[in-house]
């Protein structure tokens, strides 16, 4: 498929931190469906997990509400207000505002979360929030995020030395697409890519050990509307 980068439309122009917010939420919205939506403690910690994110954030809670605000302004979250709750929660609309199916939406929020892939890593680290058969099923997903308008997704220029081709997210706007062909062509975008087995189980702990602290915050939040 030919889906080379084009400049993006007015719209698309989110910031790092409201990027990796998005991703939080499409992503926990399918691996923590009982503690969703999100409260602001379990968006904070999902923000600033060790595990499945590039580049690791310590994100501050103002960071976030910022963040919330803006993609509130923009309608791709909303605000969940229930009347037996102290604590309001949050929720992505994309799947509203862009028509996305699940299979896409995983595919987005990888995106989100990871960085610029290839159609293979983002089958394996999607495995969680939805299983693609094989390769294609994931590249059909690739595919019609790249036929969204505006686009939502696009091909990188394939490094030198490279077989693969890797896809990244356009929902940062033209500088970050730019900054990540230039990453790609000097290298660095792949370096680090390359994982052990065991630095994968490794990080495989640590994601059970920080959702198992976001179910706990959920917790301490529900206990908090009876004090």
């Amino acid at each position: 498929m030919d889906n080379s980068p084009t400049a993006t439309e007015a719209g698309f122009d989110l910031d790092p931190i409201e990027i990796r917010v998005l991703g939080v939420l499409i992503e926990k919205a399918f691996v923590t469906p009982d503690a969703y939506p999100l409260s602001l403690n379990a968006l904070l910690s999902g923000c600033n997990q060790l595990t499945a994110r590039e580049p690791v954030m310590s994100l501050s809670e103002a960071e976030v509400q910022r963040a919330i605000d803006s993609l509130m302004e923009r309608r791709l979250v909303t605000r969940r207000d229930q009347a037996s709750a102290r604590v309001p929660k949050y929720e992505h609309q994309v799947r509203l505002r862009h028509s996305l199916p699940p299979p896409e939406q995983a595919v987005l929020a990888t995106l989100l979360l990871r960085g610029a892939q290839t159609a293979g890593e983002v089958r394996t680290r999607c495995e969680r929030l939805h299983h693609f058969d094989d390769i294609s099923t994931v590249e059909a997903a690739l595919e019609h995020l790249a036929e969204k308008y505006p686009a939502m997704a696009a091909s990188l220029p394939r490094a030198p030395g490279t077989k693969e081709t890797r896809h990244m997210h356009l929902l940062g706007g033209d500088a970050l697409l730019q900054a990540a062909i230039e990453a790609q062509a000097s290298g660095t975008l792949s370096a680090g890519s390359s994982r052990g087995r065991s630095a994968e189980l490794e990080d495989e702990v640590r994601r059970l050990r920080e959702e198992l602290d976001a179910l706990k915050l959920e917790f301490s939040d529900f206990r908090r509307q009876f004090e």
